[in-house]
């Protein structure tokens, strides 16, 4: 477990792995101004508005994906600002969207050498963001390897935007 600081408020991260066929990174940001205002930012993601973080990056790996045969970031969504299951938002869909409950988790559609989910949990104070990664054999866990540094940035500085409102 790793601890970053934003502003006076520590940034929780902990990594669990508790099989070689599943690694968890769950990212624990304080809530800045009000839930509400962190849901209707969490529910807006992707599309016109971004990532919040690096979505240059972000378009960069659609268009390596793109390469490889994939969807690419297909840029866009349904609705700017309603989410169902089912919905895509960019080369992610929806998965679970439960607006009262602050719940949002998306799977991506590019192509991994495994399955990627991105949920955020918004509530009262805290927003918990949590990449969940089901590597495919050996090329799967050194794809992870390999991009962990990366991702461990963009997703600490996206959420740390997110967890703003």
């Amino acid at each position: 477990m790793g601890y970053h600081f934003v502003k006076k408020y520590p940034i929780k991260i902990k990594i669990f792995q508790p099989n070689p066929q599943e690694i968890i990174e769950k990212m624990y940001f304080p809530i800045e101004v009000n839930k509400d205002a962190v849901v209707e930012k969490v529910w807006r993601i992707g599309g016109e508005n971004g990532w919040y973080f690096g979505t240059k990056l972000w378009k960069i790996r659609g268009l390596l994906d793109q390469l490889i045969g994939g969807i690419g970031f297909r840029k866009g969504r349904i609705s700017a600002t309603e989410l169902k299951k089912g919905d895509p938002i960019d080369f992610w869909k929806v998965c679970q969207a439960d607006k009262g409950e602050g719940i949002l988790e998306l799977e991506a559609e590019m192509n991994l050498p495994g399955k990627v989910f991105l949920e955020w949990k918004i509530g009262s104070n805290e927003l918990v963001q949590t990449v969940r990664f089901y590597p495919e054999g050996k090329w799967g866990r050194y794809y992870w390897k390999i991009v962990k540094p990366v991702h461990r940035w963009i997703f600490l500085n996206m959420g740390k935007e997110i967890a703003k409102g």
